[in-house]
């Protein structure tokens, strides 16, 4: 298996008000098949949204309801987009979960929470970088 991710797909209650949550952010629909699921396209990777029933009857999992021990991270280049995509975020009527501040590590950050409680960190890493196509990369 190579080390790379494909595909995370995104379990959600209400499919419309996730999409347009997500068109809020700046984000366009790249496929939506029969009004069940939205497909974007992030970077190499593609971020789908489907039913959380059956995404985890898909998986093969039960859905206890809670977090599901994963946080998705946008990097960015500076400290100052850090603040502009929170902003963008909370705009769009996500929750702010931790304000952007510096962290111990030497970066930036600053956690929002999409509609369907999926906890996004949004980092400026001095440590790594990010190439013209916005694929971070590890220094």
């Amino acid at each position: 298996m190579e080390q790379r991710i494909s595909l995370v797909t995104l379990g959600v209650v209400n499919l419309g008000r996730a999409t347009e949550f997500y068109r809020a952010l700046g984000w366009s629909p790249g496929v939506v098949i029969d009004d069940e699921v939205v497909f974007f396209q992030a970077g190499g990777a593609i971020v789908g949204l489907w039913d959380r029933g059956k995404l985890a009857a898909d998986s093969a999992v039960t859905d206890r309801g809670g977090w599901g021990g994963i946080t998705l991270a946008h990097n960015v280049g500076s400290p100052a987009e850090v603040d502009d995509v929170i902003a963008q975020a909370r705009a769009a009527g996500a929750r702010i979960g931790r304000e952007p501040a510096a962290t111990d590590w030497g970066g930036y950050s600053g956690v929002f929470i999409d509609p369907d409680g999926h906890p996004w960190e949004v980092a400026h890493n001095p440590g790594w970088s990010l190439d013209e196509t916005g694929a971070v990369r590890l220094a």
